[in-house]
């Protein structure tokens, strides 16, 4: 299943790129692709639910001031 989120707060493209390797770490994740020019994070998972919590959770550790949306 693929869903896309909007990372708000999102102002460094260094930022977007290590949260993109972080959450295509998580094992839930598929795949995981974050745009820094639309804010978008583009993410695959089978189990979307639980991926979405350790999303947030990645988010919030790397970066406190982006919200997933």
């Amino acid at each position: 299943m693929k869903k896309v989120f909007i990372l708000n707060g999102l102002d460094c493209a260094n930022c977007a790129m290590k949260l993109e390797e972080a959450i295509n770490k998580i094992d839930d994740v598929t795949n995981a692709s974050v745009n820094f020019f639309t804010s978008k994070l583009t993410l695959d998972s089978d189990n979307m639910d639980n991926a979405i919590l350790k999303v947030k959770e990645v988010v919030k550790k790397i970066e406190p001031d982006v919200s997933v949306e």
